[in-house]
């Protein structure tokens, strides 16, 4: 039996530290793409919580994750995936 997960990402850090995330969804905002993660490993209350990363591509196609500083940005990205994903998943309100 094969075990493997094809929605699972691995990513490394900067100092070298591999970390499982499950890929839920990829979101278009303002002409980018933005990859909405799930740790696979949650730290104590951060249950649920995701990670919105932009997908970038370079000049020789190769696409990279990268973090997201603007708030604003990251906001509007988890409500566009909160509308998607709303039959799937019960989001709480904080």
């Amino acid at each position: 039996m094969n075990d493997e997960r094809d929605d699972l990402v691995v990513l490394v850090d900067e100092d070298g530290e591999e970390s499982q995330f499950e890929y839920l969804d990829i979101i278009e905002y303002e002409d980018d793409e933005y990859a909405v993660l799930l740790p696979v490993v949650q730290e104590d209350g951060d249950e649920g919580r995701v990670i919105i990363l932009k997908i970038v591509e370079d000049s020789d196609g190769e696409e990279s994750l990268l973090s997201v500083e603007d708030n604003d940005v990251l906001e509007a990205v988890f409500e566009r995936y909160k509308e998607r994903a709303s039959e799937e998943y019960d989001f709480d309100e904080d």
